[in-house]
C-alpha cells in the first residue's frame, strides 16, 4: 500500500456511493509484476478495509478474466488505474459479450 493506492481510492471514490475494492491474488501478482507480495491477501484486504474512502476490499478473482467478481458484485462503474489500459480493452469486450452496460472510467496518474 502507497500513496498512489490512497490517491486511486479517493478518487474513484468520487465516481458512486459505495466502494469496493477487489484485492487482486498473489497469481495475479506473479503474473503481471513477476513477484509475489509481501502480505498475505487477508492482511493485504485488512490493509485495504483500513483507508476511510473504502467502503469494502474483498479478494479478487482466483482466475484472471473471468471477471466473476463482476458478476457477484454488479457495479455501476469500474475504475480503473491509467496505466491499465490493455485490461480495459479486454474488459470492455467481456462486457459486451455478456451484454453488461457498466461505466469504465480512468483514474489519472498519482502525482505528488
Amino acid at each position: 500500500m502507497h500513496k498512489g493506492h490512497i490517491f486511486f481510492f479517493r478518487h474513484a471514490k468520487k465516481h458512486g456511493d459505495f466502494l469496493i475494492v477487489a484485492v487482486g491474488r498473489a497469481s495475479a501478482s506473479r503474473k503481471f509484476k513477476n513477484k509475489l507480495p509481501k502480505y498475505s491477501l487477508k492482511d493485504r484486504i485488512n490493509f485495504v478495509s483500513a483507508v476511510k474512502y473504502v467502503d469494502r476490499a474483498i479478494p479478487g478473482d482466483i482466475e484472471q478474466g473471468s471477471y466473476k467478481v463482476i458478476l457477484r458484485e454488479k457495479p455501476d462503474i469500474i475504475c480503473l488505474g491509467w496505466d491499465q489500459q490493455e485490461l480495459g480493452k479486454d474488459l470492455r469486450r467481456w462486457l459486451k459479450t455478456k451484454n453488461l452496460k457498466i461505466a469504465i472510467k480512468t483514474i489519472d496518474k498519482f502525482s505528488k
